[in-house]
């Protein structure tokens, strides 16, 4: 796109838009890690065993390939929860019937040796995330649907921003960020290093009966999430972005999760933040989201920061 960025010492990717202030500025963030697993230890017979990173589950992934990411190479393997046909006499029959299945209670099969495994680079601390191919969008009629879909969908909608957004009132931030689903560590880097009038987080916002979303098509901006408020003003605006362009919005108080934008206000990096998110069902997991909320969530904000004042 013509654009110059750069890589920041915290891994996240910045781009800036200048505007005709450039004195001032706002920043919008999506995040580009993804939940997964960090390896605990590699048992003498090969088994990789591992414990989460961020809320990732066992039973969401199921079994399948996965990749650990060792120090230089990457390795593949079967997150594996033992054989059925078996009787109360095996673990594995308690997960059939009785007790929740959790990561102390799988493992990775790889069919590599200790030995084999520890010069491929594996060891504790290796990242472990689901397998590549199974990543792949999938097209749902009017939804795409995919693990991962929480970061990918959020950076599309920043590149279609970077490629559409021009001259805006004030210098605006596009930030890719690192290491949000382990505590906002990108963002909260950036923001500590850029003085900003206000960060919003472009998200997804989770399906489900104890929170009022009635539309798959229509943006939800978040008024509160686990780590606080976001700012009320801010929202506002945002709103009125929305309504001058015709787009409805929802709202929606979200526990159980946080943003870049919510850390960051929480800790007084920034005066102001705002969280923009689009509906999916089965978050953190196979997800499902609408194609048109995109485009509206995109809208809004390209709205929202050619009318900042």
């Amino acid at each position: 796109m013509g654009i110059s960025y750069l890589q920041d010492e915290a891994g996240n990717l910045i781009a800036k838009i200048a505007g005709k202030d450039s004195s001032r500025s706002i920043a919008i963030t999506a995040h580009k890690d993804e939940i997964g697993a960090i390896v605990k230890k590699v048992r003498p017979d090969g088994k990789v065993e591992v414990r989460k990173l961020g809320g990732s589950f066992p039973w969401v992934y199921g079994e399948g390939i996965v990749d650990l990411l060792g120090d230089g190479n990457i390795v593949h393997g079967v997150l594996s929860f033992g054989s059925r046909h078996v009787s109360h006499e095996s673990p594995q029959k308690a997960y059939e019937e009785e007790n929740a299945l959790k990561w102390e209670s799988v493992w990775i099969e790889t069919k590599l040796t200790e030995s084999q495994l520890m010069v491929a680079g594996i060891r504790p601390g290796t990242r472990m995330v689901l397998g590549k191919h199974r990543k792949a969008p999938f097209r749902l009629g009017d939804y795409i649907a995919s693990y991962t879909l929480d970061n990918k969908a959020s950076l599309a909608i920043l590149l279609s921003l970077s490629e559409s957004l021009k001259t805006p009132p004030i210098d605006v931030y596009l930030v890719m960020t690192a290491k949000e689903e382990v505590g906002a560590i990108g963002g909260m880097y950036f923001t500590q290093m850029h003085k900003l009038e206000a960060l919003i987080a472009l998200e997804i916002c989770p399906k489900s009966s104890e929170y009022p979303i009635d539309s798959d098509t229509k943006p939800v901006l978040v008024s509160q999430d686990a780590q606080g408020l976001y700012d009320e003003e801010l929202n506002e605006k945002m709103h009125a972005a929305a309504i001058k362009i015709g787009v409805p919005i929802q709202f929606a108080v979200l526990s159980q999760f946080g943003s870049d934008a919510s850390f960051a206000m929480k800790n007084g990096h920034v005066p102001r933040a705002a969280c923009l998110a689009f509906p999916a069902d089965n978050t953190h997991g196979y997800e499902i989201v609408h194609l048109e909320v995109l485009e509206r969530c995109l809208a809004v904000v390209k709205e929202f920061c050619l009318s900042y004042a």
